[in-house]
């Protein structure tokens, strides 16, 4: 039952980062700042290379899912795991595409206040990733 909910949610989440990257996309200037070093702008690319490199990323990660059905792994905990994963993932996208839109706009915006965002994102990636190999080696030491 909880991976029907999660699959729900995994869903959801997929069509989110789609809308967020499509929103962002369109709000983006032609020539996109990726990476600053020292208050001048190291990385500069083109708003649809970045577009589609990140809808190709996306879309693979995303596929994860299918790829590990039923056949190919029989544990539905695992499974539920990876899709929560790939919900983490899909989270942190929204985050890091929607920090890229801010960053490239012509709005003043504090950008100290939404460092907790985007660190909360990655730990939350980080803490469902570690989630499963403890929660598996916990069963099988525990298990005896």
């Amino acid at each position: 039952m909880i991976l029907k909910v999660f699959r729900a949610v995994w869903f959801l989440s997929l069509l989110g980062v789609f809308a967020n990257l499509m929103y962002v996309y369109a709000g983006l200037p032609e020539q996109v700042s990726v990476a600053e070093e020292g208050g001048a702008t190291a990385y500069v690319m083109n708003k649809e290379a970045l577009f589609y490199a990140a809808l190709a990323f996306i879309a693979i990660l995303n596929l994860l899912v299918y790829l590990f059905s039923k056949s190919l792994t029989p544990d539905e905990g695992f499974r539920t795991w990876l899709h929560g994963l790939v919900i983490t993932l899909n989270i942190f996208f929204v985050v890091a595409f929607s920090f890229i839109g801010l960053y490239n706009s012509a709005e003043v915006f504090d950008f100290s206040r939404i460092g907790a965002i985007i660190y909360g994102s990655v730990v939350l990636v980080m803490v469902w990733a570690v989630a499963w190999p403890v929660y598996a080696l916990g069963k099988r030491l525990f298990a005896k």
